[in-house]
């Protein structure tokens, strides 16, 4: 197992971490209007961007990378 070195401070892990909620509140909201539309399942899949965005800045928040 190799060892992480933190590259970052507090503050670029906040940062980091609002960027995190931001695109999981884009996401949230995305599907909320996709759903209301009846939005076929293809333009839904989309929204696994915004989603893994979210999910990287939680994870380098975490880890301090």
């Amino acid at each position: 197992m190799t060892e992480c070195v933190e590259n970052i401070g507090e503050r670029g892990a906040r940062r980091r971490r609002l960027s995190g909620y931001g695109w999981a509140a884009i996401a949230a909201g995305a599907l909320a209007i996709m759903l209301a539309e009846r939005a076929p399942r293809w333009p839904r899949l989309l929204l696994a961007v915004p989603i893994a965005l979210a999910a990287i800045g939680f994870l380098q928040a975490r880890e301090k990378t």
